[in-house]
């Protein structure tokens, strides 16, 4: 069911037509533009699940193309995650080892990665901030350096992603915000770091996990609305202003009051 619902919005990201959704803009955007660059046209209706796709170019959408080479890399990228996480945490190669293993064997994860669905996506981020988060504390000794810039700021922009995916990734961002209250907190103990210093820490983790996630958030729904211009599903959720700018609408280029 969920890949006639997710499909079908690929599609319309594919024909520019407009619609609401309760989950943020991204992987459904992704999903889109995966089965565009694979030569998908957007045509297929998605009306019900088990619906044959026919003459329909699924593959990219679907198949062993892009879409579903995206969406399987994506899964399949969640094992090295998964790894290095644990073997960053634990300094213990079996540990890390059994991890993966655990996770190329799970009948779940496999599934889940097969279709056009946001799940694979989603959790794609969630491990990749979780990993950046965890390399970042194995920076600690060197703050302010080029690796430690680096993680800090990948930290933010896997946060965007996952919120941007779905909102329950909203929990990894809660995660990753303990940790870093904690890291403060540790910091401000420190008797031998100046409180300049300790300004300094704290504007960059301001930076790199509030003010660049919210930045990308936000970017991610100006693409969205610059993308669907086209009339469609969605128009009765917004204003007669909002539906005038809509190619299409009844209502398209009308003077419409504030």
């Amino acid at each position: 069911w969920d890949e006639t619902h997710f499909g079908k919005m690929g599609s319309y990201y594919i024909n520019r037509t407009f619609f609401f959704d309760v989950h943020p803009p991204l992987g459904k955007m992704l999903i889109g533009l995966a089965g565009y660059l694979s030569g998908y046209d957007g045509t297929f209706p998605f009306q019900k699940p088990g619906d044959r796709y026919e003459q329909h170019n699924y593959v990219g959408m679907r198949g062993v193309r892009l879409c579903r080479l995206f969406c399987a890399f994506l899964g399949s990228c969640l094992v090295p995650l998964a790894y290095l996480t644990v073997l960053e945490l634990s300094k213990s190669l079996p540990a890390a080892l059994l991890t993966a293993f655990i996770l190329i064997f799970d009948t779940g994860c496999i599934t889940l990665s097969q279709y056009i669905l946001l799940d694979p996506i989603l959790m794609f981020f969630l491990m990749a901030a979780v990993l950046s988060m965890v390399k970042c504390n194995s920076c600690a000794d060197r703050p302010f350096s080029v690796s430690w810039w680096f993680w800090l700021s990948l930290t933010g922009v896997s946060l965007a992603g996952a919120m941007g995916v779905k909102f329950v990734g909203l929990f990894v961002v809660l995660l990753v915000g303990l940790n870093t209250i904690y890291d403060l907190w540790d910091l401000l103990g420190n008797l031998s770091l100046s409180l300049v210093m300790f300004g300094k820490h704290l504007l960059a983790r301001v930076l790199c996990l509030i003010v660049l996630p919210l930045a990308l958030y936000a970017a991610m729904f100006a693409a969205h609305f610059a993308v669907l211009n086209r009339s469609g599903p969605g128009d009765g959720f917004f204003s007669s202003a909002f539906q005038s700018q809509l190619i299409g609408n009844n209502l398209h280029n009308l003077s419409v009051p504030e």
